[in-house]
């Protein structure tokens, strides 16, 4: 995709197919929001709290949160006690410490950032389908850090998003079709520049195209009620959908 957009549609010609996985959490009750996301186990990272209504509903219907490291403190600003705290505790207070010891997993691994601490802890628990909120806002490089750590997760969970007050990251590795509403703004983001990636049912087609640089596949739209990222060929992409 370039700037000089085609102004033809690629007309949806959507099917089922074997060789097509589609998320398992149901995302396309996720099209207008998020208030039915079936999650189960959320992580939330130290960044941006949630302000938004919908995601600030998941927090308070979720089974088990994992905070990582200070967003412990936000969550409990929210007014929710944290469950389980996994990071190298450098911004909790001593006092924190002391109420919350029980629930603490201290892990002071440097090679690794708390998001992906907390990743860890809850493939230890078995938890393989898991929702991350928080991860993005305040420090750019840190929200682009979590954002492209993603496809590393989705390696080793059944499923993981990432959402923010704004729309949902979803990593890929296969042929996706993914429920969405009319002009609903999704961007496509591939790690990598070898991947052959083709678009059906968004406004700007794309076919058997390699995108060398992220911004390629940005600030496009679906034009009904789902659309199909097809690789054509191995690779890991992560798909954003606005609310």
């Amino acid at each position: 995709m370039t700037n000089d957009r085609p102004k033809n549609r690629m007309k949806s010609n959507l099917h089922n197919n074997d060789n097509i996985t589609a998320p398992k959490f149901p995302l396309g009750e996720t099209a207008f929001g998020v208030s039915q996301l079936g999650v189960k186990t959320i992580i939330l990272a130290d960044g941006l709290f949630p302000s938004s209504e919908q995601v600030q509903n998941l927090l308070k219907k979720a089974e088990t949160i994992v905070c990582c490291d200070g967003a412990a403190q936000k969550l409990l600003d929210f007014g929710i006690e944290p469950q389980y705290i996994v990071g190298d505790l450098d911004s909790l207070s001593e006092e924190f410490k002391q109420r919350f010891a029980q629930k603490i997993i201290q892990n002071t691994d440097q090679e690794t950032n708390d998001l992906t601490k907390a990743v860890e802890f809850c493939i230890s628990k078995n938890w393989k389908q898991v929702a991350i909120l928080g991860a993005t806002g305040l420090r750019e490089d840190h929200t682009l850090g979590n954002i492209s750590l993603l496809c590393n997760y989705k390696k080793q969970l059944d499923e993981v998003v990432m959402i923010s007050d704004f729309g949902i990251f979803t990593p890929i590795f296969e042929t996706t079709i993914f429920k969405s509403f009319p002009e609903q703004q999704v961007s496509v983001f591939s790690l990598d520049p070898e991947t052959k990636l083709t678009f059906k049912g968004l406004k700007y087609p794309v076919v058997n195209q390699f995108f060398t640089s992220w911004w390629q596949g940005t600030l496009n739209a679906a034009l009904g009620d789902s659309f199909e990222i097809v690789l054509h060929n191995k690779g890991a992409i992560i798909v954003y959908t606005a609310f």
